[in-house]
This record gives C-alpha cells, structure tokens and sequence, in this order.
C-alpha cells in the first residue's frame, strides 16, 4: 500500500512540474509567441484582401464595354 501511495505521490509531482514549467515557459516567452500569432494573422489577412479586393472592385465598378473598332476606314484622300 505504501508503493501505491508514493507512485501517486512522485506521479502527483511530475504533474505539478509540468504544469510550473510550461506555465514559466509561457510566462517568459509570451510577447514572442503572442507577436508570432499576430503576424501570422496580419499576414493571412492581408493575403486574404489581396485575392479578394479584386473581384469585389470588379463586382462593384462596372466599366462600360468598349466599342469594337472599325475593320476598315473611310475614302482617303489622295496626295
């Protein structure tokens, strides 16, 4: 029963370990992280925009189409 006790015991403090050593891994390296995942999103953005603002300026403006020009010209006058 002792063995069953410190198993859980040693268990119980490589969970609580874990926990302090990430949470110290975070707490340090929180503004790299956090300026990683904000540039991430910037740029998917960004890129996003990009592909769309095209089309969605294209669905918005319509251009009148051009008139065709003539095959061939008119009498010219000779030299």
């Amino acid at each position: 029963m002792q063995g069953l006790f410190n198993l859980m015991a040693a268990g119980s403090f490589v969970v609580s370990a874990s926990l302090v050593g990430g949470g110290a891994y975070l707490f340090f390296n929180k503004d790299k992280i956090v300026t990683s995942i904000v540039d991430n999103a910037k740029e998917s953005i960004s890129r996003e925009i990009g592909e769309a603002l095209p089309g969605l300026i294209q669905e918005v403006v319509k251009l009148p189409e051009m008139p065709s020009l003539p095959k061939t010209t008119g009498p010219a006058l000779p030299f």
